[in-house]
């Protein structure tokens, strides 16, 4: 005779279907914010860094000039060189930059939390 006390196997049953949706609503509402934040984020890297390129390169091109006409003759196209190497260091130096930032990996939440998911549900597997 089955105690009164024991849930019933549709009870267990139903209580993991609610905990499992729980934790499905949870994981999607994380995926859903972090999702926005990264809309954002691309959307304001691109914005900042058509801003950049457009005053970088009106800037340098008029500095440029003026610190060139204003050397001597002889010494025009050696700063026109000086300058070629400037502008070489820093485009170097702004790619690193940016393959630095896109090796950001994105959602990192979301991938946390169905790692942590998944090491729960492996624990189980691994008990018998």
């Amino acid at each position: 005779m089955a105690s009164t006390d024991s849930p019933g196997l549709l009870s267990l049953l139903q209580r993991l279907a609610r905990t499992g949706s729980g934790a499905l609503q949870n994981r999607l509402e994380i995926f859903s914010i972090e999702w926005q934040q990264e809309r954002a984020r691309l959307t304001s890297l691109l914005f900042w860094s058509a801003v950049l390129a457009a005053m970088g390169v009106a800037g340098l091109v008029l500095l440029t000039a003026t610190v060139i006409f204003l050397l001597p003759r002889d010494y025009r196209a050696w700063a026109a060189a000086g300058f070629a190497l400037l502008y070489i260091a820093g485009a170097v130096g702004a790619w690193l930059t940016l393959r630095r930032v896109l090796k950001e990996k994105p959602f990192p939440e979301t991938l946390n939390q169905f790692k942590q998911d998944s090491a729960w549900l492996d624990s189980f597997t691994t008990r018998n």
